[in-house]
């Protein structure tokens, strides 16, 4: 018995999801709910994969299993596929397991041929409905199945509209659909060699051929490739009755949100069109109304529609993304799905269902993607700023963004990717844009309204969108666009000019324009505070200065898991004093200038652990190997070169002084080279460099324990931990506690202050993480400092593996991830594991955390929480994403 490939949707329910993919399964349950849904049948993920193991031919079984059960959905109609004077047409639709909006293909009023066409046309009485939907069908078969290009069927529709004066497709005449068709059939033939096909059932075939084939389409691939989807799910495909919005003015079309996508409030959202059908709405070819104007025109449909949407809603628990139609009257649903939103509306959305009764804090803490609550901690326009207001269109992302103006979406990919900020300016995109919009940091549209596709994709990306600004006149061809002004004349912006785009008011601004920093709502604080309940992992910052630290602290952070001090060394009226100490012919004249640093670091410290006090604050000594802080070889020897050129032609004290200022760059390029190492990553840095130079350490620890003085005797709780970096010996660390105990002695002596502090490493090179047992015996805590790490474990330089291969190896899925940007469990994880049992066997009691960029990243977070970290640490910025994160691992975790 041949395996089942096909289910009705009576046969379906929303659990089945993987196998009749998500479409497929929430028409099953709107079907077994008692919703008006077009009846029809949906093909299995597996049918697709199976698909594509037999080298694209379908399985044994599968077009009889669809034969068998459209003749089910023809008795529920009293219509027939194919038939001369009452066919059923059918629309065929994608439905991956995972919602990817308008990346894979979709073809409506498939069955009509050049004599079924007739027989609608005399069912409906309405020649000029059923032309349209011919013309609309071999366009779209056309393109999705046999390979013409769309924009040669545009042409000849755009043709068509001049010569009859006409601005909309449905305003054509009966005879210019008629000529349009077969104008449309004779560029098919000429452009792709094959003739439109007549047979409703090859039809049918070539479009699941099409639709299972769209799964691995560029678009699709470079959307799971950014939403992390894996590709072995394949797509089912939908097969449903078609119902027709464009039959005349009791007839329409819309998608809607049960809630507000974009600022998360309890009210009807979305679009609708009087007479036409669903790729008009989404498309953009015609601006819709507003769905509150459907009350107005279709008063008892609107009333139907908006109890529906209550019913889905309550049944999902979630909000809802609903596309409908309406024919002669009629109500029908064509899909329910969890709606896309944007950051602060998927927090309002879920702190109000809570306290609606529709879902437990736990349900609302995974909600919320935590990588989305970037959206929330963007600037705004700052409103006391005086602003060129050169258009407004809808506004469909919220965010601002300012870039240079681009038209197309491989240009903006290009610049965006060379480090330049873009506006991708488009009539409407498409889902083929996917890659432009990616790296554009803003997009604006002359057409297409709030459910186009750019406004959902940019609302899922947390970019900024503009939508349906019909102001702007785009010329392609001339790389500008142009719009009317106030004062009655015309102004063009060209390819390059700079704009900026509001997309919470839909304005469009000439030039670049102020930014506020962001202000966190009300439910952003009463879910993060839940958050905070429900997580067992600790979140500290990583910051180098005051405003850091407050910062952190404002963002929730409760400690500080990384000071790194070289930043301190780096500041210009430092500099000098550095290259002084580094230049040192001596231990005295070292000192010397170490004393001169001394005074600065302990500011340093005063005003980071006074801004962190009551938590505790790990302080690295200094890591990079010194010639970081030395001028670049090359530019010294331009120098010199220069000099020498210049000490030939003078004389005097003019000769002196650059005489003096030779032999100052000679000393400099003479230490540079001496320092030069051929791996500087693996070479005299970190504690290396402090065994070498312990008077260095020695200063730090007393810049922070004089800093720990003064806070105490001022009243503050402070928590310093003194982190030694790079130790891969027990020996080193033993070498170097016992300088900075030494030094917190001595300081205690010297004020008669006592403090409390720690002294622990950072865990970054393997051979640490497989003797921790002994480090953790000179230990008192382990940071992971998983850049390193990353680095030591795989062999990889990240510069030159981010620059040169690693983007090979995960488009090619030799590496799932970027390890650099998430966490490699088995490899990388596997010695923090190890690290973290051994340490713990030596000292149960031992502190355990992560402050390598991956302490910011959710995958990460929970693999920390797997292991039992005491905490990570991140940005300032990626703070509340950790805390969600780590909520987020509780509750999946336990």
């Amino acid at each position: 018995m041949s395996k089942k490939w096909v289910y009705l949707f009576e046969e379906g329910k929303a659990e089945m999801k993987s196998l009749l993919g998500g479409k497929g399964a929430n028409l099953a349950e709107m079907t077994n709910i008692g919703l008006p849904v077009p009846p029809g049948l949906t093909i299995t993920t597996e049918a697709c994969n199976a698909y594509y193991d037999a080298g694209k031919d379908f399985p044994e079984g599968l077009m009889e299993q669809v034969k068998s059960a459209l003749a089910e959905v023809e008795a529920k109609l009293d219509k027939k596929f194919g038939d001369a004077e009452n066919p059923l047409l059918v629309s065929v639709r994608s439905g991956a397991v995972f919602s990817m909006p308008g990346m894979m293909d979709t073809i409506l009023n498939l069955g009509l041929n050049d004599v079924t066409v007739k027989g609608l046309a005399q069912e409906t009485q309405n020649d000029r409905f059923a032309l349209d939907c011919y013309r609309r069908f071999i366009q779209m078969y056309s393109d999705v199945v046999l390979g013409a290009s769309h924009a040669d069927f545009e042409h000849i529709l755009e043709d068509y509209r001049e010569r009859q004066g006409v601005r909309f497709d449905n305003e054509l005449s009966v005879d210019s659909l008629s000529a349009l068709i077969e104008d449309y059939k004779t560029m098919v033939r000429r452009t792709t060699g094959q003739t439109f096909p007549q047979d409703p059932m090859a039809q049918l075939e070539g479009a699941v051929r099409a639709v299972f084939s769209s799964w691995n389409n560029d678009r699709a691939c470079v959307y799971r490739q950014i939403n992390r989807i894996p590709d072995n799910l394949g797509t089912a495909v939908n097969v449903q009755a078609m119902v027709f919005g464009n039959m005349g003015n009791d007839c329409g079309t819309g998608v809607a949100f049960t809630r507000n996508p974009s600022t998360g409030e309890r009210a009807l959202y979305g679009e609708y069109l009087i007479n036409a059908q669903g790729e008009d709405v989404v498309a953009g070819i015609r601006t819709p109304l507003h769905i509150s104007r459907m009350q107005e025109e279709l008063p008892e449909c609107f009333d139907q529609f908006v109890e529906i949407c209550g019913i889905l809603e309550r049944h999902y628990r979630n909000m809802q993304d609903i596309e409908f139609t309406i024919e002669r009257g009629k109500l029908w649903m064509l899909q329910t799905r969890n709606g896309k939103r944007t950051a602060a509306a998927a927090v309002k959305i879920a702190v109000d269902m809570v306290q609606e009764g529709l879902i437990s804090k736990e349900e609302a803490i995974l909600r919320v993607e935590p990588e989305h609550l970037d959206q929330l901690l963007h600037r705004r326009i700052d409103p006391s700023a005086k602003l060129t207001v050169i258009a407004t269109g809808l506004p469909a992302s919220p965010g601002a963004a300012s870039g240079k103006v681009v038209f197309d979406a491989d240009e903006a990919e290009a610049l965006g990717k060379a480090g330049e900020k873009v506006i991708l300016v488009r009539m409407e995109t498409t889902p083929d844009d996917i890659h432009g919009i990616v790296q554009a940091q803003g997009i604006l549209t002359s057409r297409g309204g709030m459910t186009s596709h750019a406004a959902v994709v940019a609302r899922q990306m947390g970019k900024p969108c503009v939508c349906g600004c019909e102001a702007l006149r785009i010329d392609y061809n001339r790389g500008d666009f142009a719009v009317a002004t106030a004062a009655g004349g015309i102004k063009t912006y060209r390819k390059g000019d700079i704009i900026s785009i509001d997309g919470a008011t839909g304005r469009v601004i000439e030039g670049v324009v102020p930014m506020l920093e962001p202000e966190l709502t009300k439910e952003f604080r009463v879910l993060l505070d839940w958050a905070d309940e429900l997580r067992t992992l600790g979140v500290r910052a990583n910051a180098d200065k005051p405003e850091e630290a407050e910062m952190a602290r404002n963002f929730g952070a409760a400690g500080i898991g990384l000071t790194r001090t070289e930043h301190m060394f780096m500041a210009q009226e430092r500099l000098p004093i550095v290259q002084e100490m580094i230049l040192a012919q001596s231990l005295d004249e070292r000192e010397a200038a170490l004393a001169k640093l001394l005074p600065m670091q302990q500011g340093d410290f005063y005003g980071i652990l006074k801004a962190m006090a009551g938590f505790p604050v790990c302080i690295r000594l200094l890591d990079p190997p010194l010639h970081e802080f030395l001028p670049n070889l090359e530019d010294l020897l331009v120098d010199t070169t220069r000099l020498n050129c210049a000490i030939e032609t003078a004389d005097g004290d003019s000769k002196e002084s650059l005489l003096d200022e030779l032999n100052e760059k000679e000393q400099l390029m003479k230490k540079v080279r001496a320092l030069h190492e051929f791996n500087p990553m693996l070479g005299h840095r970190g504690c290396r460099l402090g065994i070498t130079y312990p008077e260095i350490y020695a200063m730090q620890a007393r810049a922070i324990f004089q800093a720990v003085v003064q806070l105490v005797n001022e009243g503050f709780d402070v928590e310093p931990e003194v982190e030694i970096p790079l130790v891969a010996e027990v020996k080193e660390l033993a070498y170097l506690r016992k300088v900075v105990e030494e030094t917190a002695a001595a300081v205690m002596t010297e004020t008669g202050t006592k403090f409390h502090y720690t002294v622990g490493t950072m865990i970054e090179v393997p051979r640490a993480a497989l003797t921790a047992d002994q480090i953790a015996k000179e230990a008192q805590f382990f940071s992971f400092g998983t850049n390193d790490l990353t680095q030591t474990t795989f062999g990889f330089s990240r510069d030159d593996a981010e620059s040169k291969f690693l983007g090979i190896y995960t488009d090619r899925k030799l590496l799932a991830d970027n390890p650099f940007v998430v966490l490699d469990r088995e490899g990388v994880g596997g010695l923090m594991k190890i690290a973290v049992e051994k340490g713990r066997a030596t000292r149960p009691d031992l502190l355990v955390g992560i402050c390598g960029e991956h302490g910011g990243e959710p995958s990460s977070i929970e693999f920390c929480h797997l292991i039992g970290l005491n905490f990570v640490s991140c940005s300032p910025y990626r703070v509340p994403i950790a805390r969600l994160a780590a909520a987020q691992a509780a509750v999946r975790n336990g």
